[in-house]
């Protein structure tokens, strides 16, 4: 089924956006991993609609609820399963959709794989609500890997046109990494962050979306993990990446930048510091042969302008095939890139945990 993962743990997320609730089971984890309860609500409240005014104004307060595999807070060894209740729902928004497919939704898509049986409600079991589930399986592995010294961060690399500054990845220090959780836009330059506020006022403004990208950054990872071919380090990120609804692209260390550098450009020289073996530069992300080189693993996700946006639009009734007319309305995000942060940081954390376990 596609809505499960399973490699050396496993992980299914059920549920739909207007549906009673969302949730996840996260199996595998051994018992004894004490989970702080508060530092993983202080992290699904970093993706949570309605607390921004750079977001959809749809409030919902995202407190899980946990059915098994937690006693006191620790891990018994169980299947972790937690739900979160759907509160803020207004299916009425969408009433004028059942037959008019989305531009750039999975409205379209759904109806020809199930039939016309799907949940049409707020996007149903395609709605990106559903990351909601993932950021608590991926806030559960984040406090497991950090008593493993590994840390993950996440900053917005460019909105639109607007980039962030070009940081050294090879030597990114673990405070400059953590602080960027505690900022509305997490960027390095605050000059940036005020333009990227005017960006995506000004595409609200005019009924419009915006997209953009997000570079992530995980530090303390020993070299050894990963595998080459199907179950390297880049296959099991980019498969839970994927998952993530509106991501189009996943790359590593240089990327596509590499196709415009020479090998002299993009090879990184190794040199000896005490007792570990690092590299100069980080072209390649802190993977070589899909096994981490011991080096701080970086990658970028592009994430694509919200499709919901307030302007007319083309598309077709479902029923009859003939042409339509299409405005939507209701609560959108003018820029799903700030609430994609945390998301994208859940799926970097259950990937590099699984490895961790291999």
């Amino acid at each position: 089924m596609g809505s499960i993962w399973k490699s050396r743990i496993s992980l299914s997320i059920f549920g739909q956006s207007h549906g009673t609730a969302i949730g996840m089971t996260l199996d595998g984890i051994p018992a004894g991993e004490a989970i702080d309860l508060d530092k993983l609500q202080a992290f699904l409240l970093r993706r949570a609609p309605g607390r921004s005014s750079l977001s959809t104004s749809r409030l919902e307060e995202d407190v899980p609820e946990f059915i098994s595999g937690l006693v006191n807070g620790v891990t018994c060894g169980a299947p972790i399963t937690a739900i979160i209740r759907n509160n803020n729902i207004r299916s009425s928004d969408y009433s004028d959709m059942t037959d008019i497919p989305r531009p750039s939704h999975a409205d379209f898509t759904a109806h020809v794989k199930h039939n016309g049986f799907q949940d049409k409600s707020g996007g149903g079991h395609f709605s990106g609500r559903l990351t909601a589930p993932l950021c608590i399986a991926g806030g559960i592995c984040l406090q497991i890997l950090e008593r493993h010294g590994i840390f993950i961060g996440t900053h917005i690399y460019s909105i639109g046109d607007v980039c962030d500054c070009v940081i050294d990845t090879a030597n990114i220090n673990k405070e400059s990494l953590l602080g960027l959780s505690k900022m509305e836009l997490p960027v390095f330059d605050p000059n940036a962050a005020a333009i990227i506020k005017t960006e995506i006022e000004n595409a609200r403004k005019n009924l419009d979306s915006i997209g953009g990208i997000i570079e992530c950054i995980a530090i303390g990872l020993p070299a050894g993990l990963g595998e080459p071919i199907f179950d390297g380090m880049e296959n099991r990120i980019a498969r839970l990446v994927f998952a993530i609804p509106a991501v189009k692209g996943v790359d590593f260390g240089a990327g596509f930048r590499a196709a415009d550098m020479r090998g002299s450009e993009h090879n990184d020289p190794f040199y000896r510091d005490g007792e570990h073996i690092k590299t100069r530069t980080n072209h390649n992300g802190g993977i070589l042969g899909g096994i981490t080189s011991g080096m701080p693993l970086v990658f970028r996700t592009v994430i694509k302008p919200t499709p919901s946006i307030g302007k007319v639009q083309e598309s077709v009734y479902l029923s009859r095939k003939d042409p339509a007319v299409l405005q939507i309305q209701g609560r959108h995000d003018p820029c799903i890139v700030p609430r994609a942060v945390p998301c994208i940081e859940a799926a970097a954390a259950i990937a590099i945990y699984d490895a961790l376990c291999t």
